[in-house]
């Protein structure tokens, strides 16, 4: 009976210490609770609202100058090189004299052919002259028919001979003055003519090249991808863009600028089949002389637009393992990660090719507080807004 009543004290002494430890660890983990900090607010961010609005664009190419005109400068007749008149690799006018060949034996052809021509003009008077006796003597019916017919005969014979003559003269004197050779075009000489006294051959000996410099072409290629992306950029518009409407520029490789601007004059018509390009010809003032063909030059084309074209800022762009994306404001304000295609990078930003469309709010600050699905607070910014200190990807 005793030990009854101890284990039941026992028992009730237990009861009573566990009801009050557990009484204690209640409001110990509810004072706890209600110490802990709030739950921190939805972060900051600064965000655009995207506009599609027709967007200039440059585009760049290397080009290299091609001197305007390249003429060959050869002989039309044989002979001895007596003189040449300018210094290798000097300018010179159009119409100014280059070469001098011996012109002595052009000289014999042209008085014999003077000679042959007073002794044909001659011949022809004589004819006339019994061609008319003998015309009267038919009208009197003292001389024969034949006799008439043959009178006539000599005389276009020799007639004929006259203008024969007349020819081989003119071919003389044509001759003659081909000894004197002089600059079709003004533009630099090459570097390199046959030395004086040489025999040179007509047709066949190249005394010198002439490069006209002014104005003068820069030429480059695009890839057939390029020109149809034009064209088919054309196709939206409703004024398409010309080659009068696009201007060139010309950078070196230092990136000095060519103070003269350039227009596009004219494009192939056919696509090379071994490199798959279309070349475009530009052409550019050029009276000093500084552009020299052979020269490979920077070519920005300035002009083209981009029709209802979506810009965002470089810093809302993040890189991602599918490539670029940006984050976008979804519904009850949460940050949504949308990929992206990007096209032409322009002074204020990117043209976003594919992924994005107009009237849609884009973070460009505050991204490296954002979480895929996380309450943001949108702050509207400007377009072309730089992001915060130290928040820069």
């Amino acid at each position: 009976m005793v030990r009854r009543l101890i284990l039941i004290a026992l028992c009730a002494v237990l009861a009573i210490g566990g009801y009050v430890w557990w009484k204690k660890t209640t409001e110990a983990q509810t004072q706890a609770k209600s110490a802990a900090p709030p739950a921190p607010p939805p972060a900051e961010v600064g965000v655009v609202t995207t506009q599609a609005v027709e967007v200039p664009i440059t585009v760049t190419y290397s080009g290299r100058v091609a001197g305007y005109r390249d003429v060959e400068i050869r002989p039309q007749v044989n002979g001895i090189l007596l003189e040449r008149a300018y210094e290798d690799g000097a300018k010179v006018n159009a119409g100014q004299v280059l070469f001098r060949i011996d012109r002595r034996p052009y000289e014999v052809a042209r008085d014999r052919a003077r000679a042959q021509l007073a002794q044909a003009e001659a011949t022809s008077r004589q004819a006339d002259d019994n061609f008319k006796r003998i015309e009267e003597l038919v009208r009197r019916q003292v001389s024969t028919e034949q006799a008439f017919e043959q009178a006539r005969a000599a005389r276009d014979q020799a007639q004929a001979g006259v203008q024969l003559a007349q020819a081989e003269l003119n071919s003389a004197e044509l001759n003659l003055s081909y000894t004197v050779i002089s600059a079709p075009v003004a533009g630099t000489t090459a570097l390199q003519s046959p030395p004086v006294g040489s025999l040179i051959q007509s047709q066949q000996t190249l005394l010198t090249t002439l490069t006209q410099l002014d104005p003068a072409y820069v030429n480059f290629s695009v890839t057939d991808s390029e020109f149809q992306a034009f064209r088919a950029l054309n196709e939206q518009r409703a004024k398409p863009i010309s080659e009068a409407d696009l201007e060139v520029e010309l950078q070196d490789g230092t990136g000095r600028v060519y103070p003269s601007r350039g227009k596009v004059q004219v494009s192939a018509s056919n696509v090379d089949m071994r490199t798959g390009t279309i070349q475009v010809r530009t052409i550019f003032p050029n009276a000093n002389g500084a552009l020299l063909p052979g020269q490979f030059e920077r070519v920005v084309i300035r002009g083209i637009t981009l029709p209802k074209a979506v810009v965002v800022p470089k810093q809302a762009i993040s890189q991602g393992p599918q490539g670029p994306f940006v984050y976008v404001i979804g519904d009850k304000e949460t940050a949504q990660s949308r990929p992206v295609k990007l096209g032409q990078e322009v002074p204020q930003g990117w043209v976003i090719q594919s992924g994005l469309s107009g009237g849609e709010r884009v973070i460009v600050d505050g991204i490296i507080r954002v979480r895929p699905g996380a309450v943001v607070r949108p702050v509207a910014m400007q377009a072309d807004a730089t992001p915060a200190k130290g928040e820069q990807k």
